[in-house]
């Protein structure tokens, strides 16, 4: 993924209004992030425990996307699957972040959820970058690229359901 600005983040926007876009806290560490290993840029604002955004690039626009989630109230031994990166978590590190949907069916309270990390890193868990407290994720026969292709059309499928 490219750097990305404040500016580029809060005008990518597709299921907020801008004034919200305005409002929502960016992160501060913009130019410290690992820009080539990411597919996205996920994080949990800081001021809402309940709200995370993500942004990605697709067909050489920016998409960013409002999420909302419960904190976890899962059992000590659960484990949940991330629907992305189909990386495994135990207590609370897969949450079912939903969005807002686009436009006038957003308006009307229309959403959509899928499982996440919860906190969004899918793509240094993917590359090994990142460890899920489990210690390891499952071996896989695909390729690195071929997973992180899957990831990528999972998120962008996900990203249909919003705009849709």
């Amino acid at each position: 993924m490219r750097p990305l600005s404040e500016q580029d983040i809060r005008t990518s926007f597709i299921n907020c209004s801008k004034g919200e876009a305005k409002r929502l806290a960016v992160p501060r560490d913009l130019a410290e992030r690992p820009w080539e290993e990411l597919d996205f840029l996920g994080w949990r604002d800081p001021g809402a425990p309940d709200r995370s955004y993500l942004v990605t690039e697709r067909e050489g626009r920016l998409v960013g996307v409002a999420l909302r989630f419960q904190p976890a109230q899962r059992g000590f031994l659960h484990r949940s699957m991330c629907s992305l990166c189909l990386t495994t978590h135990p207590r609370g590190g897969v949450s079912l972040m939903t969005a807002r949907k686009a436009g006038p069916a957003g308006r009307e309270g229309n959403s959509v959820g899928a499982y996440m990390c919860t906190d969004l890193a899918c793509s240094l868990y993917l590359r090994g970058r990142k460890v899920p407290e489990t210690g390891a994720r499952f071996e896989e026969s695909l390729t690195l690229e071929e997973q992180i292709a899957r990831t990528t059309d999972h998120l962008f499928a996900f990203l249909d359901k919003v705009s849709a």
